[in-house]
């Protein structure tokens, strides 16, 4: 029998599952949904909490794999969607917090933006701290940010908008979002750094890649950014990745 492809959460949500192996299930995140701790109590709905209240009532698609346990070893700010890293048991977290923490991996985002973007391809290294002016808000700070960078491609143009896929090669909190603000064309639908959108953040997690550290073999999965793209304006292109290998 096949095993499912979609998680069906309490309230009706449904998660797909993007891919798998013996050590981890990647999916595919909702937006709306926070990636915190499962002992954060919040009245928003919260991802982590909710995959451990379905795997504890045994659903199917953890009953049909045996599956009891299930930790997401990184973040995706609330509004973003896209490709969500799991791993299927203890012994296997710490090795794949490491590709994390080690910056071992390529991701791939894509992003509407709006403004003039200042070049076809570009990097920002702005360092990024917390916002002690605003809670939940972070920002380009010189003096006490940490390092951060980003790279950046546009992938096509519109009328009053931006296609770009973006490559960050560390992974601070609003990165992708403060980096773009820098650079003149804040996300569209960015409504903690730029102006709201009826559609929502512009910004999907698109592309993964490592190298499996039990396996020793390259990995690389995508998610769908058809719907993503054509909500906001743009036929889908093809996932660009960036050209460096990720570290062993």
């Amino acid at each position: 029998m096949a095993l499912p492809k979609i998680i069906e959460l309490a309230d009706g949500t449904d998660v797909p599952i993007l891919y798998e192996d013996r050590s981890v299930l990647v999916l595919d995140k909702p937006a709306g949904w926070l990636v915190a701790p499962d002992d954060w109590v919040n009245t928003r709905r919260n991802l982590v909490l909710a995959l451990r209240s379905s795997l504890e009532n045994c659903d199917w698609w953890a009953k049909s794999r045996n599956l009891q346990f299930l930790r997401i070893v990184h973040r995706l700010d609330a509004e973003t969607s896209g490709i969500l890293l799991g791993v299927k048991s203890p012994g296997a977290v710490g090795a794949y917090s490491q590709l994390f923490e080690g910056r071992a991996l390529n991701k791939t985002y894509f992003a509407v933006v709006t403004g003039t973007v200042p070049a076809e391809s570009w990097s920002r290294r702005d360092p990024i701290g917390p916002d002690e002016q605003s809670s939940g808000r972070f920002r380009v700070d010189p003096e006490l940010g940490k390092e951060s960078e980003t790279s950046f491609k546009v992938l096509a143009r519109g009328d009053r908008s931006t296609l770009i896929a973006a490559h960050p090669l560390t992974g601070r909190t609003h990165q992708i979002r403060l980096h773009l603000k820098a650079s003149g064309c804040p996300v569209l639908g960015d409504d903690l750094y730029g102006q709201p959108d009826v559609r929502g953040l512009a910004l999907r997690a698109v592309g993964l890649e490592y190298v499996d550290p039990f396996q020793q073999r390259p990995i690389r999965i995508r998610a769908s950014a058809d719907e993503f793209c054509r909500r906001f304006g743009f036929a889908p292109p093809v996932v660009s990745f960036p050209p460096r290998a990720p570290k062993k």
